[in-house]
């Protein structure tokens, strides 16, 4: 069982937020968060219909589905705009700063450091360690090359997309509900439904759609573990960043979503056994993950 001392830092860091708790701030702020970050997508694309002029139909299609490089970093960049959004309604609907959402900075930037070494050494260790080739041969996606030259930019757009998420749901949704209910049951799980709910594609992944939902609320639920403990962002963005590296960067499944992956899948979305056979391995990883990062805030 949790100790009370365990979320202790998550206290201070809602502290400033109980002033303006009230429920209907919070659904005017999450109102605020879809209208910005709808309108600035909306701008977006139509600035760059206006550029692409004839073929902007078809860069949309190729947007919606990540399949190139130029449509991936384009697509993790508009996150940004999620960011903006979150901005605009802790000011207007709580009166309070972008900052007060990470939690104290200097110490975001040093869990988010501590957590991210391990998080590094411990996956290169995974990959050395078997088992290997998730079930066959990795296929080549991106050109080596166009893959490392790209890298720089490809780290700082996934770096916007977990950053975004994370504002959103383990700090924005989170902090306001820990700062208006003292049952941790509402603010670990609430935001940890919507963020399962925003990965339920029972299109693209049919029956394995629910297993993946599934994942995403125990991830969320680990995140808002690490962010109570910590009293900062910097562990949750930490851990979804690694993540979504190897994830978007490295080994992508070929359905969509991989025009930044130097390696793409022998299997896809839609290869439901094959899937099912591997989904345990991503949750034994992620709870490897979030053991790391735990370790991590206890240097």
């Amino acid at each position: 069982m949790l100790n009370q001392q365990d979320y202790r830092a998550h206290d201070a860091l809602i502290e400033p937020v109980r002033k303006t708790a009230q429920l209907w701030r919070l659904v005017m702020g999450l109102i605020l968060v879809a209208g910005v970050y709808l309108l600035c997508n909306q701008m977006f694309f139509q600035f760059l219909g206006t550029i692409l002029g004839p073929g902007a139909i078809e860069f949309f299609v190729g947007l919606n589905a990540g399949v190139s490089p130029v449509s991936m970093l384009v697509l993790l960049m508009t996150f940004g705009f999620m960011i903006f959004g979150v901005a605009i309604a802790v000011r207007v609907a709580h009166s309070r700063g972008i900052t007060s959402v990470f939690g104290d900075i200097r110490q975001t930037r040093r869990q988010f450091t501590d957590v991210l070494i391990v998080l590094l050494i411990l996956n290169v260790a995974l990959v050395i360690l078997p088992p290997w080739g998730m079930g066959g041969t990795l296929e080549p996606n991106l050109n080596p090359a166009t893959w490392a030259l790209l890298l720089p930019l490809s780290v700082g757009a996934v770096l916007i997309q977990v950053s975004a998420e994370e504002v959103l749901f383990r700090g924005y949704i989170q902090q306001q509900l820990a700062a208006r209910f003292r049952t941790r049951l509402i603010w670990l799980a609430v935001p940890s439904l919507l963020f399962g709910l925003g990965h339920y594609m029972p299109l693209e992944a049919g029956p394995n759609a629910w297993l993946i939902a599934l994942w995403a609320v125990i991830f969320g639920l680990l995140m808002a573990d690490l962010t109570a403990r910590s009293g900062t962002l910097g562990p949750a963005i930490a851990v979804h960043f690694v993540n979504n590296i190897a994830a978007i960067l490295f080994v992508s499944l070929p359905d969509g979503l991989s025009g930044l992956s130097l390696y793409v899948t022998p299997f896809s979305m839609a290869d439901t056994d094959t899937l099912r056979a591997w989904l345990p391995v991503d949750f034994a990883l992620m709870f490897v993950s979030w053991l790391g990062a735990r370790l991590a805030l206890r240097r």
